[in-house]
């Protein structure tokens, strides 16, 4: 492996190590903080939320701005997207989470604290996600992807402002500014949250994680003669790339995803034998496995058709501003908010001591 493809899986690993060790210690989740402020009317793990993803477009939108990591070879700027299949898997991602109890990064973090339920969750998202992306789903998707996609003028909400005569510079600083600015004073307009200083501190390096992921890849690991995918936190794929790396890693490389997962689970683990918080957890009851199951297989299916999960598409897809990572976002919202509230909520499981009386 050259030294590009060394820098990028080595700052996978770091970023991952980082992630797992936060995640752990701030209880850093979309479904945490939308439940809580829904359900419970506590705002603080949403508000921690709204500023990573507000440190994380300010700081990737610089990168562009700089010309120091080129956006538009990810996956979230490509000159075509289907936006009906993308909000479609945002929606199952999003309804899979709540089943699931929590998404793909969360699922990796508990893993690694001792709940044998996350590994439930992580193999059979895995196994989903690659049954969508190259398997037995593919077709499907495929055939559903050909039939929809479009390819607007406009594919990042800085580009569909420069149609308005605006600079790219001038615009995509002001997209930027703006949509950061509001999420930072949503985040700090909550008097609890100002004193909260772990999860002010948690929001920061969650969104600089993101952000470093994109200079790890497309700065620190940029290569002519062996380009490396332009990527940053997501984990749908990346998940299901380590565990068919795990079952057949000859003649397959590592890469950032599979670095990045490994270094989450890692971080995690070492985070809680020191503060003592590991310990052994598992399913309460068959009910409970298979709802954890359907979750994790909604998800990593819905993931695949959305190219991203509450972290891929929620924090590092919209750091990009994309088009299309607004309407993935849109759609795991809405899962989330159908399996939280309305007809379709997904209804607390009884305790099995509890049914038998």
């Amino acid at each position: 492996m050259q030294d590009g493809g060394n820098i990028v899986v080595v700052g996978g690993l770091v970023i991952g190590l980082a992630y797992g060790a936060i995640g752990l210690l701030s209880g850093f989740c979309l479904l945490s903080g939308l439940r809580g402020w829904w359900a419970e009317g506590d705002t603080r793990l949403i508000r921690t939320f709204a500023l990573a993803l507000g440190v994380a477009i300010a700081a990737t939108q610089l990168l562009a701005a700089g010309n120091v990591v080129d956006l538009g070879k990810s996956i979230y700027l490509q000159p075509s997207f289907s936006a009906p299949l993308m909000f479609f898997g945002g929606l199952l991602f999003g309804y899979g989470m709540v089943l699931s109890n929590g998404c793909g990064s969360r699922a990796l973090v508990l893993l690694g604290r001792g709940n044998l339920r996350s590994f439930v969750v992580v193999i059979v998202l895995g196994i989903a996600a690659q049954m969508t992306l190259k398997g037995l789903i593919a077709p499907g998707r495929i055939a559903v992807l050909q039939a929809t996609q479009a390819a607007p003028k406009s594919v990042s909400l800085p580009a569909l402002l420069s149609t308005l005569g605006l600079s790219e510079t001038f615009a995509r600083m002001a997209a930027a500014s703006v949509i950061a600015g509001a999420l930072i004073i949503f985040a700090f307009a909550h008097a609890p949250f100002k004193r909260a200083w772990g999860q002010i501190a948690a929001g920061i390096a969650v969104g600089l994680l993101v952000t470093a992921g994109w200079f790890a890849t497309g700065f620190l690991g940029a290569d002519d003669f062996n380009p490396a995918p332009v990527t940053s936190l997501t984990f749908i794929a990346p998940i299901a790339d380590t565990v068919q790396y795990a079952m057949l890693s000859t003649g397959l490389s590592l890469n950032f995803g599979i670095t990045m997962v490994a270094g989450v689970f890692a971080g995690s683990l070492v985070t809680a034998l020191v503060t003592r918080r590991f310990h052994w957890e598992g399913f309460t009851s068959p009910r409970h496995m298979l709802r954890s199951i359907g979750g994790a297989a909604l998800m990593g299916a819905g993931g695949a058709m959305a190219y991203g999960c509450s972290i891929g598409q929620g924090l590092t897809g919209l750091s990009t501003l994309a088009l299309a990572s607004f309407v993935a976002a849109g759609g795991i919202l809405l899962g989330t908010a159908a399996g939280l509230r309305g007809v379709l909520r997904v209804q607390p499981l009884v305790p099995a001591q509890d049914q038998a009386r």
